[in-house]
């Protein structure tokens, strides 16, 4: 078992917690958003996070990325790995219902499943989350909070209407 270390970021929105393996990312978190999440006491604490985690979500943050390009240690069930490599499909400043991903994964009727594995994604921003919304195109749950959920969106829709003037 590799051992798990952790840093502390800042974002426009709130101090993000990132920690990781010798694989790769396994969680991030909100700070202020997710105070129920207790840091594992065998996770270390350190200055940075490995694999240039902090320069590319400084970098997304600031709209000079649209994607990352981070090794990855998400641990889940084989169809929440299923659901979170979809989200990552979703384009940067687009959005896709709960029941596109149910389709688009071959299980039409499991749109409940998906929203399952949406919440339980540990790395949002990187697997992006926040781009999947309801069917009647309403924000739904997220695990930092609605209004951190319209900040992404709202950051991702002004960086690609910048990005296409």
């Amino acid at each position: 078992m590799s051992s798990v270390h952790y840093a502390v970021v800042d974002s426009p929105l709130d101090r993000l917690g990132v920690a990781w393996s010798d694989a790769g990312l396994r969680r991030i978190w909100f700070y202020r958003a997710d105070p129920a999440f207790p840091v594992p006491a065998e996770w270390r604490l350190l200055a940075e996070p490995a694999f240039g985690a902090g320069e590319q979500l400084a970098a997304w943050f600031s709209g000079k990325r649209v994607e990352f390009d981070l090794p990855l240690d998400a641990r889940g069930t084989p169809f929440q790995q299923r659901v979170w490599q979809a989200l990552t499909e979703i384009p940067y400043g687009a959005t896709s219902t709960y029941g596109e991903i149910a389709r688009r994964l071959g299980r039409p009727k499991s749109a409940r499943a998906v929203g399952g594995a949406n919440h339980r994604n540990p790395l949002p921003v990187v697997i992006p989350c926040h781009r999947v919304i309801g069917a009647g195109g309403s924000l739904t749950g997220y695990a930092g909070g609605l209004r951190i959920k319209r900040f992404l969106l709202d950051l991702e829709a002004g960086s690609s209407s910048r990005a296409a003037a």
